[in-house]
C-alpha cells in the first residue's frame, strides 16, 4: 500500500558507475502525474488515490469522464491508475495536485507493471520452449510439432491448461524488485535497472516493491559442550563380543 507513478517507457540505455562498470537501464518518463480523486473509508470504504497520466483530446473523452476530470480541475489523460495508500499519506495529497519523482529515491527497489510485447500466434517451441523433433531420418514435416496430446480411454479428454500453440504476449506482466539507478528530477525521468515489460511508448506503472527486504540475521552461537568431570568413562563390552572359552 504505497503511492506510485504512471509513466511511459522511453527506451533502454546504459549508465556507467564510478568504478567503470556499465549498468543497463530502462528510461521511464513519469512527468505530469496528477491526482484526480482521493478515496476515503467514509465515502468508498477504503483509502486510495487515483492518478491520471498523459493527454487525450476533448473529442475522445466521454461525458462521464469529462465531468470526472472537470471536478478535479485537471486535464484529461489517457490512463487512470489507482494506488492503495495509508490514511496518513492521503492527508498530504490534494485533488488536482501533481505527483513527481520526489516520492522515489536512488537505490530504492520498485515493482514495474506493463503489457508485454505481443508475438501473435506462436507454436509450442517458441511459446513453451519445447524441444524440436528430428529434422531428418524419416521424420516427415513434423520436426516442429508438439507431438501427441491424446489421453487414454480414462480420462478420455485433454486436461485444461495443456501447453499448446496459441496467442503469445500482450499480457500484463510485473517485474519485481528492480532498482532505481538514477533520477532526473528536471525532466521527470526514472532510470530503472534491467528490462521492463512492454514496447517503447507503452504505459508502465512504477510503485515501491512489495517484496520484503532481506535482513541479515546473526548466526546463533554454537551450543556449549558439557564440562569434563575428570572421571574416566567406564568401558562397555561390545555387544557382539564372544566370551572366552575355558581350556
Amino acid at each position: 500500500m504505497s503511492l506510485g507513478l504512471v509513466g511511459r517507457k522511453v527506451g533502454m540505455t546504459r549508465v556507467f558507475t564510478d568504478d567503470g562498470d556499465t549498468v543497463p537501464v530502462t528510461v521511464v518518463d513519469v512527468s505530469n502525474n496528477r491526482v484526480t480523486q482521493i478515496k476515503t473509508p467514509e465515502t468508498d470504504g477504503y483509502t486510495a488515490v487515483q492518478v491520471a497520466y498523459g493527454k487525450r483530446r476533448a473529442s475522445r473523452v466521454n461525458k462521464a469522464a469529462a465531468g470526472h476530470y472537470a471536478k478535479a480541475g485537471v486535464e484529461a489523460g489517457h490512463t487512470l491508475r489507482e494506488f492503495r495508500i495509508k490514511p496518513d499519506e492521503a492527508a498530504n495529497l490534494k485533488v488536482g495536485s501533481a505527483v513527481g519523482t520526489d516520492i522515489f529515491k536512488v537505490g530504492q527497489k520498485v515493482d514495474v507493471s506493463g503489457t508485454s510485447q505481443g508475438k501473435g500466434f506462436a507454436g509450442v517451441i517458441k511459446r513453451h520452449h519445447f524441444s524440436s523433433n528430428r529434422a531428418s531420418h524419416g521424420n516427415s514435416v513434423s520436426h516442429n510439432k508438439p507431438g501427441s496430446i491424446g489421453m487414454n480411454q480414462d480420462p478420455g479428454r485433454v486436461f485444461p491448461g495443456k501447453r499448446m500453440a496459441g496467442h503469445m504476449g500482450a499480457a500484463s506482466r510485473t517485474v519485481q524488485n528492480v532498482e532505481i539507478i538514477r533520477i532526473d528530477a528536471e525532466r521527470q525521468l526514472l532510470l530503472i535497472s534491467g528490462a521492463l515489460p512492454g514496447s517503447r511508448g507503452g504505459d508502465v506503472t512504477v510503485k515501491p516493491t512489495v517484496r520484503a527486504t532481506r535482513v541479515a540475521v546473526p548466526g546463533k552461537p554454537a551450543p556449549a559442550k558439557p564440562a569434563a568431570t575428570g572421571k574416566p568413562a567406564a568401558s562397555k563390552p561390545a555387544a557382539d563380543a564372544k566370551p572366552a572359552k575355558s581350556k
